[in-house]
């Protein structure tokens, strides 16, 4: 048995955020329903680099965390559609939703309305900036909190910055967290028999990713400056391989003194204090420098990982994803059909794996609105109420 079995969840999320942290309670079993707008659908269904998915919208950004969920539509702009919604919640354990902040207590669906018809219900909003302060009604995009945050400030060279990460780790982020904090609500709930309202800001996430640097700043007043692949020591860092990068991550003083010993170099081995790898870094880089550029990065890899020194080529993704390695890990799912798709389609699980009842796929990505007839029967309309509903447009 899976943790979430039984758990109920009503995703009113779009793009990548929201989506992906109702993903990975779906993957654990909780029943996700996604609600979205009959025409003014969640956005990454029509995102991705698959046109012809894009016209049906199934596009990759959708594929990629919609597993494990039903779908539903819904007009909650239409009186008849947020009575729908009402009658969803009274059952439901979880709301989650994504949208600017205010947007929801204004159609008289905030947490101060939902609660009366079920105390129980953890209730989720995920905001750019949260639901108060002066920012409380800005919007933003994972690349424009990169920009806010410092993050991209930091990010670069020395000479070339700043510069956004390349995968959205801002979204990513949020949506970890807020599957966290759901299940944390969860738990409590266990306890206390009372739901939770959660208020999360991705402005919030960035300043936690940044943990580190923002308690050094605060202490000592230096900004953090970005410095690209050249880093604070010179065995944890980027050299040009005979053919390739590549990068070694010998970070503390146990693995600097294994670097150089393996490298031939005890001397430098010998000069592994921080105060000696400050005062030293030129010269060590130096060193390093030359000697990497001996053998081609794989040899090296192979080399210094026999030597238990964590160093590896830098590879495109389209090398990693042949890495052996995740097919032991079980990180991704390949859905060998999906209806009215062309060819199989591959989607990342979970960063992790149980001993028992872990995170697993058990259905496909659905279509709009595919699961509405279905979600409205278990609610007592008929199939004349439903027809008349779709015929209205509420859904």
């Amino acid at each position: 048995m899976r943790p979430y079995e039984g758990i109920k969840i009503i995703d009113i999320t779009h793009v990548l955020a929201g989506p992906f942290a109702a993903y990975q309670l779906a993957l654990l079993g909780a029943d996700v329903i996604k609600v979205e707008h009959p025409t003014e659908y969640d956005q990454s269904r029509d995102s991705g680099g698959d046109r012809v998915l894009n016209e049906q919208r199934m596009g990759t950004g959708f594929l990629t965390q919609a597993s494990n969920k039903r779908a539903i539509t819904l007009d909650l702009k239409n009186p008849k559609g947020r009575e729908i919604l009402k009658k969803l919640v009274k059952d439901a354990d979880v709301l989650v939703e994504n949208w600017r902040s205010g947007s929801f207590p204004a159609l008289g669906l905030g947490w101060d309305d939902l609660r009366p018809i079920n105390p129980r219900l953890i209730y989720c909003s995920m905001t750019a900036f949260g639901q108060d302060g002066p920012r409380g009604e800005q919007t933003a995009y994972d690349q424009l909190i990169q920009a806010t945050s410092g993050m991209m400030a930091m990010t670069g060279t020395p000479d070339v910055n700043p510069i956004k990460t390349g995968a959205p780790v801002i979204d990513y982020a949020t949506g970890t967290m807020c599957a966290f904090a759901i299940s944390s609500a969860l738990f409590q709930r266990e306890r206390t028999g009372r739901g939770q309202y959660i208020d999360s800001a991705m402005l919030d996430v960035s300043m936690m990713l940044m943990g580190s640097h923002i308690t050094s700043y605060l202490r000592t007043g230096h900004e953090p400056r970005p410095k690209g692949n050249r880093m604070e020591r010179a065995s944890s860092q980027l050299y040009q391989a005979k053919d390739a990068p590549l990068m070694i991550a010998a970070s503390n003083r146990g693995q600097h003194e294994r670097l150089f010993n393996a490298l031939g170099r005890p001397d430098i081995a010998a000069q592994s204090s921080h105060e000696e790898r400050d005062r030293l870094y030129e010269q060590q880089t130096a060193e390093l420098d030359k000697i990497i550029a001996q053998r081609t990065a794989d040899e090296w890899e192979h080399y210094l990982q026999s030597r238990h020194v964590p160093a590896g080529r830098v590879r495109r993704l389209s090398e990693s994803l042949t890495d052996p390695q995740l097919k032991v890990r079980g990180v991704l799912h390949e859905h060998a059909k999906i209806d009215g798709i062309e060819g199989p389609v591959t989607v990342p699980v979970a960063a992790f794996k149980f001993a028992d009842g872990g995170p697993s796929i058990e259905t496909p990505p659905p279509r709009l609105g595919q699961h509405t007839d279905e979600v409205l029967a278990s609610l007592g309309y008929s199939k004349a109420e439903i027809a008349t509903l779709r015929a209205e447009g509420v859904i």
